[in-house]
């Protein structure tokens, strides 16, 4: 497993996705996979994941992350919060 501590770039989507104050359903009606994005993430609401799929960009590889709507609030008070990728080409 491989673990990325949630910086202040993700922190700031974080931010953006909770004034958004969208339920699932509404995520839903507007899914898109690079809906929200900044130097080194790309991400947005997934319906068949009913979760927002990210990939981060570092050191030339991509990986791969997902969390849930309800995540969002607990990713965003932890203050050395990790959150687990993996790598996108497995």
């Amino acid at each position: 497993m491989t673990f990325f501590e949630i910086d202040d770039e993700l922190k700031s989507l974080l931010r953006q996705m909770q004034l958004e104050r969208k339920s699932a359903i509404e995520w839903a009606e507007i899914e898109s996979d690079d809906l929200l994005q900044s130097e080194h993430y790309r991400g947005g609401f997934d319906t068949t994941e009913m979760a927002f799929c990210f990939s981060l960009f570092r050191n030339q590889k991509e990986y791969w992350f997902q969390f849930s709507l309800s995540d969002i609030d607990t990713l965003l008070r932890g203050s050395h919060a990790k959150i687990e990728v993996r790598p996108a080409d497995t």
